[in-house]
């Protein structure tokens, strides 16, 4: 989800479709998205298929730098949910040090 400054969706869209158990990501093309769309702030979510919904690496990772990229260029990232039959994880609330902004 892309919000604007008052965190009102200015625009949902689905970037990538997977396989049961892989999809390659592009964090620059989040990011390019967010500058086209004027987006202020991102909630990302993606589905685990397996009815799980806890993180792998790569989710943990993937989200790590797609907050380092966006905070670059003052976009927060709310959020990376992760949508599974047996529940939903937010990576916020599991790990809140990975969207903890740096100091410059």
């Amino acid at each position: 989800l892309f919000l604007d400054a008052a965190n009102q969706v200015v625009r949902d869209e689905v970037m990538w479709e997977g396989s049961v158990n892989h999809v390659q990501i592009h964090p620059r093309e989040v990011v390019r998205l967010a500058l086209d769309v004027g987006a202020s702030a991102l909630i990302l979510a993606h589905n685990h298929p397996s009815g799980r919904p806890k993180p792998s690496r790569e989710d943990i990772s993937l989200t790590h730098h797609i907050v380092r990229a966006c905070e670059l260029l003052d976009i927060v990232v709310h959020d990376h949910l992760i949508i599974a039959a047996y529940g939903v994880f937010s990576m916020r609330k599991a790990n809140h040090h990975l969207f903890e902004v740096l100091d410059t």
